[in-house]
């Protein structure tokens, strides 16, 4: 142990007295709806391959023909000479998908989020109101933004509006952040009540659609396309790493955001560029989205589906209107322990526990694909309920 670090001892020593730490799952086969998992056959339930296109044909051919056109990677940030054009057919596609004037990828979602919220938020005058289920990212992002921060209780539009009243005056920027699809409790923001509340004090909405892009919306467009109001939400942020099944973010918004983001946005500044294979799979995977209508239609049959049993069985699914569906537990031996039995059983669902939720709100959290076969599910239910009824949940 060298000497300066001694103090990690202690530190990881809390976390297990905690019940907070975890050791990594090992991944050794691709990710799909049956996987092999720390070396055990499992169907798996904690992915956030929604649509099956991490091993879609197409989108592997398209990456292997990318290292061919392109090689391996640009070993360059985009602002020297990391742009490539495949980089910016991928940005006109996302732009046309999300039907906005422009988008602009950066490396993950998360330096997204924090990218758009730091560079838009830059003042002591500003002022930033987030849900208070959102991403940790846009949590992160706000710290680092100069803006006053406030936090109004979940989907509560009332305490959003009395925020912004007592608030906005004298400010110079005003946003309101939410989730599209919160990712724990699979619920989905209120965007028609929200952006009613922002034009009555001129605040932009931000809206992070990680778990609605490829899922929500026709052509899984995401929530504001759902709801109809893409032209009231001027800035949409999105990842490429979970229906998209690669990796990135990205924000689509207006060629001045763009443009004025290629200049303030530190994620943007000074992180390379993504590697031609991955820009690649995710034009194609935009390209299945388009073009493959059932495969989403089959995402919302086995959520339906999954969901309706879970309940059936006598399972709390809290507020779920998604393919997230999380099974409350409340305990947080509880759900380690159940977590622990479904895998023995062959069923991976992972336990979320505090401080990713609330103490009182641990829970599994589940997620269906499009390709779960109604087998594939319905042994799982069936080990649920042994499980459940084991440890008296059910």
């Amino acid at each position: 142990m060298v000497e300066s670090l001694k103090f990690l001892d202690a530190e990881i020593a809390a976390l297990k007295e905690q019940n907070i730490f975890r050791p990594l799952r090992v991944l050794e086969t691709p990710q799909q709806p049956v996987s092999v998992i720390d070396g055990k056959r499992v169907i798996n339930l904690s992915s956030n391959n929604y649509l099956g296109l991490a091993t879609h044909p197409k989108l592997i051919a398209a990456a292997k023909k990318a290292i061919d056109d392109f090689g391996v990677g640009t070993a360059a940030v985009r602002t020297i000479i990391g742009t490539q054009t495949i980089h910016q057919e991928l940005e006109k596609k996302i732009a046309r998908f999300k039907g906005t004037e422009a988008s602009l990828v950066l490396q993950s979602g998360f330096t997204t989020n924090v990218g758009v919220v730091q560079s838009v938020l830059t003042s002591e005058e500003d002022l930033l109101v987030s849900d208070e289920l959102n991403h940790a990212s846009i949590i992160d992002g706000g710290r680092l933004s100069k803006a006053e921060r406030f936090i109004y209780p979940h989907k509560d539009m009332k305490a959003l509006a009395e925020i912004l009243e007592k608030n906005s005056k004298g400010t110079r920027r005003r946003m309101i952040v939410t989730d599209g699809v919160f990712s724990m409790d699979g619920d989905v923001a209120p965007l028609p009540e929200i952006v009613e509340v922002a034009a009555r004090y001129d605040a932009i909405v931000m809206v992070d659609d990680a778990h609605a892009s490829g899922v929500m919306g026709p052509n899984g467009r995401g929530t504001p396309s759902h709801f109809g109001l893409t032209d009231k939400i001027p800035i949409q942020i999105g990842t490429l790493s979970k229906a998209i099944a690669s990796i990135g973010g990205y924000v689509a918004s207006t060629q001045q955001m763009r443009d004025y983001l290629i200049h303030k946005a530190r994620p943007f500044l000074f992180s390379s560029s993504h590697p031609p294979s991955v820009t690649a799979t995710c034009l194609a995977a935009l390209e299945v989205l388009e073009t493959d209508a059932p495969r989403i239609q089959r995402l919302w049959d086995n959520t339906k589906y999954f969901k309706s049993e879970l309940k059936k069985l006598g399972f709390n699914t809290g507020n779920s209107e998604t393919p997230i569906t999380p099974i409350m537990i409340g305990d947080t031996q509880k759900a380690l322990k159940m977590e622990a039995l479904l895998f023995e059983e062959g069923v991976f669902a992972l336990a979320i526990t505090y401080p990713t939720v609330a103490r009182g709100k641990e829970r599994l959290r589940t997620i269906v694909s499009s390709e779960h076969t109604q087998e594939n599910l319905k042994f799982a239910l069936d080990k649920f309920r042994e499980v459940g009824k084991t440890l008296g949940v059910i």
